[in-house]
């Protein structure tokens, strides 16, 4: 199956399990955080990505520009290793590795997780491509994604016995916008997907037809 079908696959699972009224404070939250407008200011197809320098499992810098001058790249913004939709995304962008690095492309996975937490999703998925650590959300910030959780919101993942702040080794509840950007080699976005709903994403065989494109 195609990521797309996977995901919504998944979705309809989850909506037989999870409460009504979960549900439905979580949608509202969904609300909330789109109100602020982060889904439009958030970088966009036609912008210049911001420049970043952050550590993969392995303790070496990836920077961006760098990177670039090699050939386009694939960027995944993800919520972390314990959101199932993330893993989903990942393993399925890792089936599809060999096609983007043969037309010229890497792939970058970003988290807010610690590096130890990062690791722990690289290892547990067999990533072969990069998994930054973003803690203190540096690039997420320049990329426009970072939101903080409405109160009811993170009731409702404290009540799922997640904390984030100590998965990010951070002090606040804060998580990106799950993103995936197609940069060009001078640096300008040729694709993007920004959505609030995180059972959404960039499906790997449209990224890499933005590519061919």
């Amino acid at each position: 199956m195609t990521l797309t079908e996977t995901l919504a696959e998944a979705v309809a699972g989850s909506a037989a399990r999870i409460p009504a009224e979960v549900r439905e404070v979580m949608l509202d939250a969904n609300k909330e955080i789109i109100a602020t407008g982060i889904e439009g200011t958030a970088i966009k197809t036609g912008d210049k990505a911001p420049d970043f320098s952050l550590k993969n499992t392995r303790g070496e810098t990836v920077t961006l520009s760098e990177r670039l001058k090699e050939g386009p790249v694939v960027i995944i913004f993800y919520r972390g290793g314990w959101c199932p939709y993330c893993n989903m995304e990942l393993y399925a962008y890792e089936q599809e590795l060999e096609a983007i690095k043969g037309l010229g492309a890497s792939l970058i996975a970003i988290t807010p997780e610690s590096p130890d937490n990062s690791l722990t999703t690289a290892e547990k998925n067999e990533l072969s491509y990069d998994v930054l650590s973003d803690t203190g959300f540096a690039a997420s910030d320049a990329f426009g994604l970072t939101f903080s959780f409405p109160p009811a919101l993170q009731k409702i993942y404290e009540g799922f016995g997640l904390n984030v702040p100590e998965t990010n080794a951070d002090d606040a509840w804060r998580l990106p916008i799950p993103a995936a950007y197609v940069i060009g080699q001078d640096g300008t976005v040729i694709r993007h997907h920004v959505d609030v709903n995180y059972t959404e994403r960039l499906d790997p065989l449209d990224a890499i037809a933005a590519l061919k494109a």
